[in-house]
């Protein structure tokens, strides 16, 4: 990695970069724009870059890559490159399968981080999101610990240098924790996480595993239709935010990343605005007082805006336990 990047040493010994640049956008963005703002985060300096097979768009963004390599932009091993493995492919023989299938579209030889992507298993095939004939998620039943000794193996394999979950609860990161056999533990947990939900015990329970938090959401949510709860306040507009940013001359986007980062979380941040990628890399330039950081940690209040509600009576939802 490069060694200007800021970055958080894993339990395997891989490093991650602090700030990462989530690649995920609503159907209605053109999939040639994931191409252009991610060769446009790497050229302002991003090297974390966030993508998933959910997502549709990772031949796009490992264009951006390979376009930034064959540019002399970065080495393959200055970018730091996550993908995840959707619901639909829990099942042990479908998971090496998957992960070959998100190589093949990104056209690279290794992913830096796998992560499983959510804990709930749905019907294998080609839908993302099985549903019946009454509109109705199709569920599977799936062991997630096998699934996680497939994940062992696609590291051991090198297709993978580093594996992980995703929106998993203390009780499903134990359950992994506690396997019998376990080769490797997940590097990280990356779940939703901002200071309207800022997930201290979990963040807790995961340091004290040496598991990286990663925060998704880290700027509340761009209030997409389907996954978001929409009743929620927009935490952008927080008057305590914003007078942190206000004093800081920062806007209130990067004081919300920025605490993240000085509480030891990998934090995403996703935009598809160029001024604002860029604006994004500042958080890197600037500095949180303890109080700053008290006073942000006082505005939790338990505020989910991915849900995820249509799934929310599979035997696996995550979000039913406290944490």
């Amino acid at each position: 990695m490069d060694p200007k990047c800021q970055c958080l040493e894993l339990n395997d010994g891989h490093f991650i970069p602090i700030l990462g640049f989530g690649t995920y956008a609503p159907e209605e963005v053109p999939k040639s724009e994931a191409l252009e703002v991610t060769k446009f985060a790497i050229d302002v300096g991003f090297r974390h870059i966030d993508c998933a097979h959910l997502y549709q768009n990772e031949e796009q963004v490992g264009q951006a890559i390979r376009s930034k390599i064959a540019d002399g932009t970065v080495k393959r091993e200055d970018i730091f490159y996550t993908s995840k493995l959707w619901s639909t492919f829990l099942r042990p023989e479908l998971v090496q399968p998957a992960l070959e299938k998100s190589l093949k579209n990104l056209q690279l030889d290794y992913v830096d981080l796998y992560i499983i992507h959510f804990p709930a298993a749905l019907k294998p095939g080609e839908e993302l999101f099985p549903k019946d004939e009454n509109g109705k998620m199709i569920f599977d039943t799936v062991d997630l610990c096998r699934t996680w000794e497939v994940l062992e193996k696609c590291k051991d394999a090198g297709l993978a240098k580093s594996i992980g979950v995703s929106n998993f609860n203390r009780k499903q990161l134990e359950k992994i924790l506690n396997k019998p056999g376990l080769k490797y533990k997940p590097v990280c947990n990356q779940v939703e996480c901002h200071p309207y939900l800022n997930q201290s015990k979990l963040l807790d329970f995961c340091k004290s595993n040496d598991i990286v938090l990663v925060a998704y959401g880290a700027l509340g949510s761009q209030r997409l239709k389907d996954w978001v709860n929409s009743s929620y306040p927009v935490l952008l507009e927080d008057p305590v935010l914003c007078a942190i940013a206000k004093k800081h001359k920062q806007t209130p986007a990067l004081i919300a990343l920025r605490y993240q980062m000085q509480r030891g979380v990998v934090v995403l941040a996703k935009s598809y605005n160029k001024k604002r990628i860029k604006e994004n890399m500042q958080v890197l330039d600037f500095e949180l007082t303890p109080e700053d950081m008290k006073a942000i940690d006082g505005l939790n209040r338990n505020v989910r805006y991915y849900d995820l509600l249509f799934i929310s009576d599979h035997p696996d939802y995550p979000y039913s336990e406290e944490y």
